[in-house]
Protein backbone atom coordinates (compact mmCIF):
# COMPACT_ATOMS: atom_id res chain seq x y z
CA UNK A 1 0.00 0.00 0.00
CA UNK A 2 2.86 2.32 0.92
CA UNK A 3 4.62 1.54 -2.37
CA UNK A 4 1.45 2.27 -4.33
CA UNK A 5 1.14 5.65 -2.58
CA UNK A 6 4.78 6.52 -3.33
CA UNK A 7 4.32 5.47 -6.95
CA UNK A 8 1.20 7.68 -7.21
CA UNK A 9 3.11 10.70 -5.90
CA UNK A 10 5.96 10.00 -8.31
CA UNK A 11 3.53 9.80 -11.26
CA UNK A 12 1.89 13.08 -10.22
CA UNK A 13 5.28 14.80 -9.99
CA UNK A 14 6.13 13.39 -13.41
CA UNK A 15 2.91 14.79 -14.87
CA UNK A 16 3.67 18.23 -13.45
CA UNK A 17 7.20 18.00 -14.79
CA UNK A 18 6.03 17.23 -18.32
CA UNK A 19 3.18 19.74 -18.42
CA UNK A 20 5.17 22.69 -17.02
CA UNK A 21 8.46 21.60 -18.63
CA UNK A 22 10.25 21.68 -15.30
CA UNK A 23 13.39 19.90 -16.49
CA UNK A 24 13.86 22.30 -19.39
CA UNK A 25 13.77 25.17 -16.87
CA UNK A 26 16.12 23.42 -14.41
CA UNK A 27 13.55 23.33 -11.61
CA UNK A 28 11.37 20.82 -9.75
CA UNK A 29 7.95 20.57 -8.11
CA UNK A 30 9.32 21.33 -4.63
CA UNK A 31 11.13 24.47 -5.81
CA UNK A 32 8.07 25.71 -7.71
CA UNK A 33 5.83 25.11 -4.66
CA UNK A 34 8.18 27.07 -2.39
CA UNK A 35 8.34 29.85 -4.99
CA UNK A 36 4.54 29.95 -5.17
CA UNK A 37 4.23 30.20 -1.39
CA UNK A 38 6.85 32.97 -1.32
CA UNK A 39 5.04 35.01 -3.99
CA UNK A 40 1.73 34.47 -2.21
CA UNK A 41 3.08 35.75 1.11
CA UNK A 42 4.40 38.92 -0.53
CA UNK A 43 1.09 39.81 -2.23
CA UNK A 44 -1.62 38.37 0.04
CA UNK A 45 -1.94 41.85 1.56
CA UNK A 46 -4.19 42.72 -1.40
CA UNK A 47 -7.05 40.64 0.09
CA UNK A 48 -7.04 43.00 3.08
CA UNK A 49 -6.25 46.27 1.31
CA UNK A 50 -8.56 45.99 -1.70
CA UNK A 51 -11.78 45.46 0.31
CA UNK A 52 -10.98 48.49 2.48
CA UNK A 53 -10.34 50.71 -0.53
CA UNK A 54 -13.41 49.58 -2.44
CA UNK A 55 -15.51 49.89 0.73
CA UNK A 56 -14.86 53.64 0.46
CA UNK A 57 -16.88 53.43 -2.77
CA UNK A 58 -19.82 52.01 -0.75
CA UNK A 59 -19.17 48.43 -1.84
CA UNK A 60 -19.64 45.51 0.57
CA UNK A 61 -16.16 44.75 1.96
CA UNK A 62 -17.08 41.09 2.65
CA UNK A 63 -18.11 40.56 -0.96
CA UNK A 64 -15.04 42.39 -2.28
CA UNK A 65 -12.85 40.12 -0.13
CA UNK A 66 -14.33 37.09 -1.90
CA UNK A 67 -14.13 38.58 -5.41
CA UNK A 68 -10.52 39.66 -4.78
CA UNK A 69 -9.55 36.13 -3.77
CA UNK A 70 -11.57 34.64 -6.62
CA UNK A 71 -10.12 36.72 -9.47
CA UNK A 72 -6.56 36.55 -8.07
CA UNK A 73 -6.90 32.78 -7.84
CA UNK A 74 -8.43 32.21 -11.26
CA UNK A 75 -6.16 34.76 -12.99
CA UNK A 76 -2.97 33.32 -11.49
CA UNK A 77 -3.96 29.73 -12.30
CA UNK A 78 -4.84 30.74 -15.87
CA UNK A 79 -1.46 32.47 -16.28
CA UNK A 80 0.29 29.33 -15.05
CA UNK A 81 -1.68 26.83 -17.13
CA UNK A 82 -1.94 28.81 -20.37
CA UNK A 83 1.28 30.86 -20.50
CA UNK A 84 3.46 28.69 -18.22
CA UNK A 85 5.00 31.75 -16.57
CA UNK A 86 5.76 32.31 -12.83
CA UNK A 87 3.62 35.47 -12.80
CA UNK A 88 0.73 35.95 -10.38
CA UNK A 89 -2.25 38.23 -11.02
CA UNK A 90 -4.45 40.25 -8.65
CA UNK A 91 -6.47 43.50 -8.57
CA UNK A 92 -4.20 46.46 -9.35
CA UNK A 93 -3.12 48.90 -6.70
CA UNK A 94 -3.62 52.42 -7.99
CA UNK A 95 -6.61 51.65 -10.15
CA UNK A 96 -8.60 50.63 -7.08
CA UNK A 97 -7.72 53.92 -5.35
CA UNK A 98 -8.56 55.91 -8.49
CA UNK A 99 -11.89 54.11 -8.72
CA UNK A 100 -12.86 54.54 -5.06
CA UNK A 101 -11.50 57.93 -4.07
CA UNK A 102 -11.73 59.88 -7.34
CA UNK A 103 -14.37 58.46 -9.67
CA UNK A 104 -16.82 57.48 -6.91
CA UNK A 105 -15.71 59.69 -4.01
CA UNK A 106 -14.80 63.01 -5.64
CA UNK A 107 -16.93 62.79 -8.79
CA UNK A 108 -19.94 61.34 -7.00
CA UNK A 109 -20.51 58.52 -9.46
CA UNK A 110 -22.15 55.28 -8.36
CA UNK A 111 -19.82 52.34 -7.92
CA UNK A 112 -21.87 50.40 -10.44
CA UNK A 113 -21.21 52.92 -13.23
CA UNK A 114 -17.58 53.46 -12.21
CA UNK A 115 -16.99 49.70 -12.30
CA UNK A 116 -18.58 49.72 -15.75
CA UNK A 117 -15.91 52.22 -16.80
CA UNK A 118 -13.23 49.83 -15.53
CA UNK A 119 -14.91 47.07 -17.55
CA UNK A 120 -14.75 49.06 -20.78
CA UNK A 121 -11.16 50.06 -20.05
CA UNK A 122 -10.33 46.36 -19.72
CA UNK A 123 -12.19 45.58 -22.95
CA UNK A 124 -10.15 48.31 -24.64
CA UNK A 125 -6.95 46.71 -23.32
CA UNK A 126 -8.06 43.34 -24.73
CA UNK A 127 -8.77 44.89 -28.14
CA UNK A 128 -5.36 46.58 -28.13
CA UNK A 129 -3.85 43.16 -27.41
CA UNK A 130 -5.97 41.41 -30.03
CA UNK A 131 -5.03 43.84 -32.82
CA UNK A 132 -1.36 44.07 -31.73
CA UNK A 133 -1.72 47.83 -31.01
CA UNK A 134 -0.62 47.20 -27.44
CA UNK A 135 2.93 46.42 -28.52
CA UNK A 136 3.04 49.53 -30.71
CA UNK A 137 1.92 51.79 -27.84
CA UNK A 138 4.40 50.25 -25.39
CA UNK A 139 7.22 50.86 -27.86
CA UNK A 140 6.21 54.43 -28.76
CA UNK A 141 5.15 56.12 -25.52
CA UNK A 142 8.28 57.81 -24.10
CA UNK A 143 9.95 56.35 -21.03
CA UNK A 144 9.71 59.70 -19.21
CA UNK A 145 5.90 59.70 -19.47
CA UNK A 146 5.68 56.06 -18.42
CA UNK A 147 7.83 56.80 -15.37
CA UNK A 148 5.76 59.91 -14.64
CA UNK A 149 2.52 57.90 -14.74
CA UNK A 150 3.87 55.14 -12.47
CA UNK A 151 5.37 57.63 -10.00
CA UNK A 152 2.24 59.78 -9.96
CA UNK A 153 0.08 56.79 -9.09
CA UNK A 154 2.60 55.97 -6.35
CA UNK A 155 2.30 59.48 -4.90
CA UNK A 156 -1.49 59.24 -5.10
CA UNK A 157 -1.54 55.90 -3.27
CA UNK A 158 0.90 57.18 -0.64
CA UNK A 159 -1.33 60.20 -0.04
CA UNK A 160 -4.28 57.86 0.55
CA UNK A 161 -2.20 55.86 3.01
CA UNK A 162 -1.18 58.99 4.90
CA UNK A 163 -4.83 60.10 4.98
CA UNK A 164 -6.14 56.71 6.13
CA UNK A 165 -3.60 56.57 8.93
CA UNK A 166 -4.43 60.12 10.04
CA UNK A 167 -0.88 61.39 9.45
CA UNK A 168 -2.33 64.12 7.22
CA UNK A 169 -5.74 65.76 7.61
CA UNK A 170 -7.75 68.34 5.69
CA UNK A 171 -7.25 72.01 6.55
CA UNK A 172 -9.32 74.84 5.08
CA UNK A 173 -6.40 77.30 5.20
CA UNK A 174 -3.47 75.15 4.07
CA UNK A 175 -5.43 72.40 2.26
CA UNK A 176 -3.61 69.72 4.28
CA UNK A 177 -1.95 69.62 7.68
CA UNK A 178 -0.26 67.16 10.03
CA UNK A 179 -2.62 64.99 12.06
CA UNK A 180 -2.60 64.16 15.77
CA UNK A 181 0.65 62.27 16.12
CA UNK A 182 -0.25 61.27 19.69
CA UNK A 183 -3.26 59.24 18.53
CA UNK A 184 -2.67 55.50 18.78
CA UNK A 185 -4.16 54.99 15.30
CA UNK A 186 -1.70 57.42 13.73
CA UNK A 187 1.22 55.95 15.66
CA UNK A 188 0.29 52.40 14.65
CA UNK A 189 0.01 53.46 11.02
CA UNK A 190 3.52 54.92 11.19
CA UNK A 191 4.84 51.84 13.02
CA UNK A 192 3.27 49.60 10.37
CA UNK A 193 5.04 51.49 7.60
CA UNK A 194 8.44 51.22 9.26
CA UNK A 195 7.92 47.51 9.95
CA UNK A 196 7.49 47.03 6.19
CA UNK A 197 10.41 49.30 5.32
CA UNK A 198 12.84 47.68 7.75
CA UNK A 199 11.86 44.08 6.95
CA UNK A 200 11.92 44.77 3.21
CA UNK A 201 15.40 46.24 3.48
CA UNK A 202 16.42 42.93 5.06
CA UNK A 203 14.84 41.03 2.12
CA UNK A 204 12.02 39.57 4.24
CA UNK A 205 9.39 38.64 1.65
CA UNK A 206 6.30 38.71 3.91
CA UNK A 207 7.03 42.19 5.32
CA UNK A 208 3.62 43.65 4.42
CA UNK A 209 1.75 40.68 5.87
CA UNK A 210 3.73 40.90 9.13
CA UNK A 211 2.97 44.63 9.41
CA UNK A 212 -0.77 44.08 8.92
CA UNK A 213 -0.83 41.25 11.49
CA UNK A 214 1.11 43.24 14.12
CA UNK A 215 -0.91 46.45 13.76
CA UNK A 216 -4.22 44.53 13.63
CA UNK A 217 -3.31 42.74 16.88
CA UNK A 218 -2.63 46.15 18.41
CA UNK A 219 -6.02 47.25 17.13
CA UNK A 220 -7.62 44.35 18.98
CA UNK A 221 -5.81 45.42 22.16
CA UNK A 222 -7.09 49.01 21.85
CA UNK A 223 -10.61 47.80 21.08
CA UNK A 224 -10.72 49.31 17.58
CA UNK A 225 -11.79 45.98 16.09
CA UNK A 226 -13.25 42.75 17.44
CA UNK A 227 -12.30 39.14 16.83
CA UNK A 228 -15.10 37.16 15.14
CA UNK A 229 -13.34 33.91 14.42
CA UNK A 230 -11.03 32.63 11.72
CA UNK A 231 -12.98 30.34 9.41
CA UNK A 232 -16.20 31.15 7.56
CA UNK A 233 -17.92 30.08 4.38
CA UNK A 234 -17.36 32.65 1.59
CA UNK A 235 -19.95 35.41 1.33
CA UNK A 236 -22.28 35.32 -1.64
CA UNK A 237 -21.36 37.64 -4.50
CA UNK A 238 -24.83 38.04 -5.97
CA UNK A 239 -24.92 41.61 -4.65
CA UNK A 240 -22.10 42.53 -7.04
CA UNK A 241 -22.36 40.26 -10.09
CA UNK A 242 -25.03 41.65 -12.37
CA UNK A 243 -24.92 45.05 -10.64
CA UNK A 244 -22.10 46.54 -12.73
CA UNK A 245 -23.61 49.20 -14.99
CA UNK A 246 -21.88 48.30 -18.25
CA UNK A 247 -24.33 50.13 -20.49
CA UNK A 248 -24.45 53.28 -18.35
CA UNK A 249 -20.67 53.58 -18.42
CA UNK A 250 -20.67 53.98 -22.22
CA UNK A 251 -20.86 57.75 -22.01
CA UNK A 252 -18.80 60.53 -23.60
CA UNK A 253 -18.40 62.04 -20.13
CA UNK A 254 -16.54 58.90 -19.04
CA UNK A 255 -14.35 58.59 -22.13
CA UNK A 256 -11.32 60.14 -20.39
CA UNK A 257 -11.71 57.89 -17.35
CA UNK A 258 -12.10 54.75 -19.48
CA UNK A 259 -9.04 55.72 -21.51
CA UNK A 260 -7.07 56.36 -18.30
CA UNK A 261 -8.02 52.97 -16.86
CA UNK A 262 -6.90 51.32 -20.09
CA UNK A 263 -3.63 53.27 -20.33
CA UNK A 264 -2.62 52.66 -16.71
CA UNK A 265 -3.34 48.94 -16.97
CA UNK A 266 -1.43 48.83 -20.26
CA UNK A 267 1.81 50.08 -18.72
CA UNK A 268 1.39 48.39 -15.35
CA UNK A 269 0.77 44.87 -16.62
CA UNK A 270 3.13 44.99 -19.61
CA UNK A 271 5.99 46.46 -17.59
CA UNK A 272 5.54 43.93 -14.80
CA UNK A 273 5.46 40.96 -17.19
CA UNK A 274 8.71 42.13 -18.77
CA UNK A 275 10.31 42.79 -15.36
CA UNK A 276 9.40 39.41 -13.85
CA UNK A 277 10.37 37.34 -16.89
CA UNK A 278 13.65 39.25 -17.16
CA UNK A 279 14.37 38.46 -13.49
CA UNK A 280 13.66 34.80 -14.27
CA UNK A 281 16.08 34.84 -17.21
CA UNK A 282 13.32 34.14 -19.72
CA UNK A 283 13.76 37.26 -21.88
CA UNK A 284 15.37 36.56 -25.25
CA UNK A 285 17.72 38.76 -27.25
CA UNK A 286 14.73 40.15 -29.15
CA UNK A 287 13.26 41.47 -25.88
CA UNK A 288 10.41 38.95 -25.90
CA UNK A 289 9.60 36.18 -23.43
CA UNK A 290 8.02 32.72 -23.96
CA UNK A 291 4.27 32.67 -24.63
CA UNK A 292 4.20 36.47 -24.64
CA UNK A 293 0.96 36.69 -26.62
CA UNK A 294 -0.77 34.12 -24.39
CA UNK A 295 0.33 36.00 -21.25
CA UNK A 296 -1.04 39.30 -22.55
CA UNK A 297 -4.36 37.65 -23.47
CA UNK A 298 -4.68 36.10 -20.00
CA UNK A 299 -3.79 39.43 -18.41
CA UNK A 300 -6.34 41.46 -20.39
CA UNK A 301 -9.16 38.90 -20.16
CA UNK A 302 -8.60 38.63 -16.39
CA UNK A 303 -9.12 42.39 -16.17
CA UNK A 304 -12.42 42.09 -18.05
CA UNK A 305 -13.55 39.26 -15.76
CA UNK A 306 -12.43 41.13 -12.66
CA UNK A 307 -14.48 44.21 -13.49
CA UNK A 308 -17.48 42.06 -14.41
CA UNK A 309 -17.53 40.36 -10.99
CA UNK A 310 -16.99 43.66 -9.18
CA UNK A 311 -13.34 44.33 -8.46
CA UNK A 312 -10.78 46.68 -9.96
CA UNK A 313 -8.68 45.82 -13.02
CA UNK A 314 -6.41 42.82 -12.65
CA UNK A 315 -2.72 43.07 -13.40
CA UNK A 316 0.50 41.10 -13.14
CA UNK A 317 2.16 41.65 -9.75
CA UNK A 318 5.79 42.70 -9.45
CA UNK A 319 5.82 40.71 -6.18
CA UNK A 320 6.13 37.67 -8.44
CA UNK A 321 9.86 38.43 -8.51
CA UNK A 322 9.98 37.19 -4.89
CA UNK A 323 9.06 33.70 -6.07
CA UNK A 324 11.45 33.95 -9.00
CA UNK A 325 14.26 34.89 -6.59
CA UNK A 326 13.87 31.53 -4.80
CA UNK A 327 13.81 29.48 -7.99
CA UNK A 328 10.35 29.78 -9.57
CA UNK A 329 10.64 29.49 -13.34
CA UNK A 330 7.37 28.02 -14.65
CA UNK A 331 3.63 28.36 -14.46
CA UNK A 332 3.48 25.89 -11.59
CA UNK A 333 4.58 28.77 -9.33
CA UNK A 334 1.58 30.84 -10.48
CA UNK A 335 -0.79 27.88 -10.06
CA UNK A 336 0.34 27.41 -6.44
CA UNK A 337 -0.31 31.13 -5.82
CA UNK A 338 -3.77 30.86 -7.36
CA UNK A 339 -4.75 27.83 -5.28
CA UNK A 340 -3.65 29.60 -2.08
CA UNK A 341 -5.76 32.65 -2.98
CA UNK A 342 -8.81 30.42 -3.48
CA UNK A 343 -8.22 28.83 -0.06
CA UNK A 344 -8.02 32.27 1.60
CA UNK A 345 -11.69 32.83 0.69
CA UNK A 346 -12.61 30.62 3.66
CA UNK A 347 -10.86 32.93 6.15
CA UNK A 348 -12.88 36.10 5.59
CA UNK A 349 -13.34 36.87 9.34
CA UNK A 350 -9.62 37.70 9.45
CA UNK A 351 -10.18 40.57 7.01
CA UNK A 352 -12.80 42.07 9.33
CA UNK A 353 -10.28 42.61 12.14
CA UNK A 354 -7.94 44.70 9.99
CA UNK A 355 -8.40 48.42 10.83
CA UNK A 356 -7.73 51.16 8.29
CA UNK A 357 -4.43 52.20 9.83
CA UNK A 358 -3.16 48.61 9.55
CA UNK A 359 -3.17 48.79 5.74
CA UNK A 360 -2.02 52.42 5.57
CA UNK A 361 1.62 51.42 5.91
CA UNK A 362 1.29 49.12 2.88
CA UNK A 363 -0.16 51.96 0.78
CA UNK A 364 2.65 54.33 1.74
CA UNK A 365 5.29 51.69 1.01
CA UNK A 366 3.75 50.97 -2.41
CA UNK A 367 4.19 54.69 -3.02
CA UNK A 368 7.88 54.39 -2.14
CA UNK A 369 8.35 51.54 -4.62
CA UNK A 370 6.47 53.24 -7.45
CA UNK A 371 8.17 56.64 -7.13
CA UNK A 372 11.67 55.13 -7.03
CA UNK A 373 11.66 55.03 -10.84
CA UNK A 374 11.97 58.84 -10.92
CA UNK A 375 15.71 58.29 -10.51
CA UNK A 376 15.77 57.09 -14.13
CA UNK A 377 14.63 60.47 -15.49
CA UNK A 378 17.22 62.66 -17.22
CA UNK A 379 16.58 65.77 -15.12
CA UNK A 380 18.97 67.87 -17.21
CA UNK A 381 16.79 67.39 -20.28
CA UNK A 382 13.79 69.60 -19.52
CA UNK A 383 11.86 68.28 -22.54
CA UNK A 384 11.77 64.93 -20.71
CA UNK A 385 11.88 65.90 -17.02
CA UNK A 386 9.20 68.63 -17.09
CA UNK A 387 6.46 66.39 -18.58
CA UNK A 388 7.42 63.57 -16.18
CA UNK A 389 7.27 65.97 -13.23
CA UNK A 390 3.92 67.42 -14.30
CA UNK A 391 2.45 63.94 -14.81
CA UNK A 392 3.60 62.76 -11.38
CA UNK A 393 2.72 65.75 -9.20
CA UNK A 394 -0.58 66.64 -10.86
CA UNK A 395 -2.12 63.29 -9.94
CA UNK A 396 -2.14 63.91 -6.17
CA UNK A 397 -2.50 67.71 -6.52
CA UNK A 398 -5.59 67.46 -8.76
CA UNK A 399 -6.78 64.29 -7.01
CA UNK A 400 -7.13 62.72 -10.45
CA UNK A 401 -4.97 60.20 -12.27
CA UNK A 402 -6.72 61.10 -15.53
CA UNK A 403 -5.77 64.78 -15.28
CA UNK A 404 -2.18 63.89 -14.46
CA UNK A 405 -1.87 61.71 -17.57
CA UNK A 406 -3.60 64.30 -19.78
CA UNK A 407 -1.45 67.22 -18.62
CA UNK A 408 1.69 65.10 -18.91
CA UNK A 409 1.08 64.23 -22.57
CA UNK A 410 0.18 67.81 -23.42
CA UNK A 411 3.29 69.10 -21.62
CA UNK A 412 5.45 66.64 -23.55
CA UNK A 413 4.18 67.94 -26.88
CA UNK A 414 4.52 71.57 -25.81
CA UNK A 415 8.12 71.12 -24.61
CA UNK A 416 9.23 69.21 -27.70
CA UNK A 417 7.58 71.65 -30.16
CA UNK A 418 8.72 74.92 -28.57
CA UNK A 419 12.22 73.63 -27.85
CA UNK A 420 12.67 72.85 -31.53
CA UNK A 421 12.66 69.08 -31.05
CA UNK A 422 9.28 68.34 -32.61
CA UNK A 423 10.83 65.55 -34.72
CA UNK A 424 11.09 63.49 -31.52
CA UNK A 425 7.30 63.34 -31.30
CA UNK A 426 5.67 60.22 -32.72
CA UNK A 427 2.17 59.46 -33.91
CA UNK A 428 1.22 57.65 -30.70
CA UNK A 429 2.09 60.58 -28.41
CA UNK A 430 0.42 63.12 -30.71
CA UNK A 431 -2.75 61.01 -30.97
CA UNK A 432 -3.05 60.54 -27.19
CA UNK A 433 -2.37 64.25 -26.54
CA UNK A 434 -5.03 65.27 -29.09
CA UNK A 435 -7.58 62.91 -27.52
CA UNK A 436 -6.98 64.45 -24.10
CA UNK A 437 -7.10 67.98 -25.56
CA UNK A 438 -10.48 67.21 -27.13
CA UNK A 439 -11.68 65.82 -23.80
CA UNK A 440 -10.68 69.04 -22.02
CA UNK A 441 -12.29 71.25 -24.68
CA UNK A 442 -15.47 69.30 -25.45
CA UNK A 443 -16.20 67.35 -22.25
CA UNK A 444 -14.68 69.18 -19.29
Amino acid sequence: MKNEHSESIHQSAGSFSRFFKLQQHNTCVRTEAIAGLTTFLTMVYIVFVNPQILAAAHMDAKVVFVTTCLIAGIGSIAMGLIANLPVALAPAMGLNAFFAFVVVGAMGMSWQTAMGAIFWGAVGLFLLTLFRIRYWMIANIPMSLRIGITSGIGLFIAMMGLKNSGVIVANKDTLVAIGDLTSHGVLLGIVGFFIIAVLSSRNFHAAVLVSIVVTSCCGLFFGDVHFNGIYSAPSGISGVIGEVDIRGALSLDLAGIIFSFMLINLFDSSGTLIGVTDKAGLIGKDGKFPNMHKALYVDSLSSVAGAFIGTSSVTAYIESTAGVSVGGRTGLTAVVVGVLFLLVMFFSPLAEIVPGYATAGALIFVGVLMTSSLARIDWDDFTESVPAFITAVMMPFTFSITEGIALGFLAYCIMKIFCGRWRELNLCVIAVALLFALKIILVD
